[in-house]
């Protein structure tokens, strides 16, 4: 008997079948600028209607909450977490996604699971006005055991050179705004998973893969609706790090975020896997988002004008004079 690709643990039809249940509903994410259909070796995607456009681009991954989720069964999740770690990253500049590409790796190709988790995908870039426009599968047998899956996105947005937003008008008095996090969103999932091993234990009347996969918030349209009322000094997505590693990144020297860490809503879930994980205060914000998904930071005139605008935001604190970048009083 004659050796195979199928027979070396890759089956094309399976590759096959997983775009025959994404391609329609993956075209239901382009529009006029998308050039081509799934199926070319490249994405095209027309730009118009900018005068001085910069293009942004992130790319991001969702972890190991994907050992949840295939623990779990539970697969749509992933797929918004996957698009929205990307499309959150250059939201923080004042982009508006164009388009996202993603990558799914596999052990052993199942044609469901791959596109439940593409559709997860088409969910949130319906949501955000966003087109599909291409992706890649690899079944990497021996790299990967049946039942593995890993997964990347790849996101490009634009926004006009004048309207770029990097931190550099932050200044002392500026407000700090909370946007709230959706949970753990998907970092630190290494730590959730030492603590909480059985997914399947109660938690708040249900199981307790529910709340871990609860998908990562998405902020464009909330974000959006404050740029085009208000100048936004600066804005930060907490992710891996914190509270602590990221929004430094926004600051200026000689400028420092003082926040008062007793204003902070923190979830639930994350005061259960501090006490019953042991964890240090000061570890959990330098590890979880901590109830924090997005800060803004605006003009004190400003500030009611963004509460206003966001029924969930809150001011957690200001810009003052330092050295440090961040001063979190926990």
């Amino acid at each position: 008997m004659s050796n195979t690709y199928k027979s070396a643990g890759v089956d094309k039809e399976e590759g096959y079948k997983t775009v025959d249940k994404i391609k329609k509903a993956v075209g239901e994410t382009h529009n006029s600028n998308v050039l081509n259909h799934l199926g070319s070796f490249g994405a095209f995607y027309e730009i118009g209607g900018y005068k001085n456009p910069v293009l942004v681009s992130g790319t991001d991954g969702v972890g190991t909450k994907l050992k949840v989720a295939l623990d779990s069964k539970r697969y749509d999740s992933i797929g918004v977490d996957c698009f929205a770690m990307c499309a959150n990253d250059i939201l923080c500049h004042g982009a508006k996604p164009l388009f996202f590409l993603d990558y799914l790796a596999c052990g052993k190709l199942d044609s469901e699971i791959a596109a439940e988790i593409v559709l997860g995908m088409v969910a949130a870039c319906k949501d955000n006005n966003c087109a599909l426009i291409g992706g890649e599968t690899a079944e990497m047998p021996g790299m990967y055991q049946p039942g593995d899956y890993d997964v990347a996105g790849f996101c490009v947005g634009i926004v006009e050179k004048d309207q770029i937003i990097d931190g550099s008008k932050i200044k002392t008095g500026d407000k700090i705004i909370a946007l709230p996090s959706s949970g753990f969103h998907s970092n630190g999932f290494s730590l959730v998973r030492k603590v909480f091993p059985d997914f399947e234990e109660e938690f708040e009347g249900k199981p307790l893969f529910e709340t871990l996969l609860v998908p990562t918030r998405l902020y464009y349209k909330d974000v959006h609706k404050v740029i085009e009322e208000v100048k936004v000094s600066g804005i930060a997505h907490i992710t891996g790090g914190g509270l602590y590693e990221n929004i430094p990144r926004i600051i200026g020297d000689g400028l420092c975020a003082s926040i008062d860490a007793s204003k902070i809503k923190i979830p639930s879930i994350m005061l259960e896997l501090e006490k019953r994980g042991g964890v240090a205060r000061e570890e959990m914000f330098g590890t979880f988002n901590m109830g924090v998904g997005m800060i803004v930071v605006v003009d004190p005139q400003h500030a009611e004008k963004v509460l206003h605008l966001l029924d969930d935001a809150y001011e957690i604190g200001e810009i003052t004079e330092g050295s440090e970048k961040i001063n979190l009083a926990i």
